[in-house]
Parts: C-alpha cells; sequence; structure tokens
C-alpha cells in the first residue's frame, strides 16, 4: 500500500464569504472576482493565495506527516531481519 498520494488538492476560498467555487477571472488569472461576495482581487491569483496560506500550511503538513509515515514504513519492511536495530 503506497501512502505517498501523487497530487494534492488545495481550494483556495474568498476571503471575505469562504466561498471556494464562486470565481470568475480573465485569461491569465491577474484579476479574479467572487461573484458569492462581488469581492475583487486586482493582483489575481496571487494575493487569493497570499490570503490562503493556511490552506497551504495544511497540506504541506499532511505532506509531511505522510512522508514520515511511508520512510517510516520502507525503513522498518527494509530492516525487518536485522536483530540489532529497533524502532519506537
Amino acid at each position: 500500500m503506497d501512502k505517498l498520494k501523487d497530487n494534492y488538492t488545495i481550494k483556495l476560498r474568498c476571503a471575505t464569504c469562504g466561498s471556494d467555487n464562486h470565481f470568475e477571472f480573465n485569461e491569465d488569472k491577474s484579476y479574479i472576482k467572487c461573484t458569492m461576495c462581488n469581492r475583487e482581487y486586482f493582483r489575481g491569483i496571487e494575493e487569493l493565495k497570499e490570503l490562503n496560506e493556511e490552506m497551504f500550511d495544511k497540506v504541506k503538513k499532511q505532506i509531511e506527516e505522510d512522508a514520515k509515515s511511508y520512510i517510516e514504513d520502507e525503513l522498518r519492511k527494509a530492516l525487518k531481519g536485522c536483530k540489532n536495530i529497533k524502532f519506537r
């Protein structure tokens, strides 16, 4: 069983209303507008990313936990026959 995912998803949310799927944007996403509350992000996707920093932190923490668990499991498998090495 592989504990590491191939990809992780982050849903950006409007800083005002919290909506995650009511956005209008131009082709290069340099301007974004929430159609739920009409908030405009004039710096586009970069501004929205900055305002959703906590979402990125949660996903980073999940990746770290998954990687740690995967590495521990692989080490346990690789060193299973060694009598001098014990894991706590």
